[in-house]
């Protein structure tokens, strides 16, 4: 973990220092996995030119047989037996898809509640979200993993007008969803989730409640 002056400096944003107390203060809550398998995901930000905060997301590659190929995501995956914890988890599959190396260049801040898919046709998961501070001069590698990747700024997300419901397009058929379009992406499900989490936390909720209906 590095702790540079840059970094310093980023941590004292008025919506990072936000972010780290509401983090301190209410970790996220923990769901029973029973039989589920154990997931994590990491919510990278690092600060822009301006010093304000921008948000690491990436677009799936396309993989035949992948319930989330193509999405719009946060780096993250399984937990594997050689990780352990699930902030493990988060830091290696970042690490893995984007060449971005949180103990190197910056420091994990805590976790958001853990998500579960609503629809039952996915796979059983517990997701973790956990959430990080890099360096503004991280590069980012893609693995075969990851077709792109891209910064957000926070004024972005916190767009009200980027934010809303709409249909999207699943294997079983179509699903209304609360959506965050984005520069052409649509973000939506386990991401959108974690998004509206992210943003409560640093102070600046949303101030409605997540749609994810299976229409068949």
């Amino acid at each position: 973990m590095t702790t540079s002056a840059a970094l310093r400096e980023f941590l004292r944003h008025p919506h990072v220092a936000e972010l780290s107390r509401a983090l301190a203060a209410r970790p996220g809550r923990r769901v029973d996995a029973g039989a589920a398998r154990l997931a994590a995901i990491l919510l990278v930000l690092r600060p822009r030119e301006d010093g304000d905060p921008e948000l690491l997301l990436i677009k799936r590659a396309e993989f035949e047989g992948d319930p989330w190929s193509g999405h719009i995501a946060c780096p993250g995956g399984r937990m594997e037996p050689g990780d352990a914890d699930l902030a493990m988890t988060a830091v290696r599959e970042t690490r893995e898809e984007t060449g971005i190396d949180v103990d190197r260049d910056g420091m994990v801040l805590g976790t958001l509640d853990d998500l579960s898919p609503r629809s039952p046709l996915l796979p059983q998961i517990v997701i973790r979200p956990f959430v990080a501070v890099v360096r503004r001069d991280v590069v980012v590698s893609p693995s075969h993993e990851v077709a792109s990747a891209f910064w957000v700024s926070l004024a972005a997300l916190r767009d009200a007008a980027s934010w809303g419901v709409d249909f999207v397009s699943v294997r079983s058929g179509r699903r209304r969803a609360s959506i965050f379009r984005h520069d052409g992406h649509v973000v939506w499900g386990l991401t959108e989730r974690a998004l509206r989490q992210f943003l409560s936390y640093a102070g600046m909720p949303l101030g409605s409640e997540s749609v994810d209906e299976d229409l068949g």
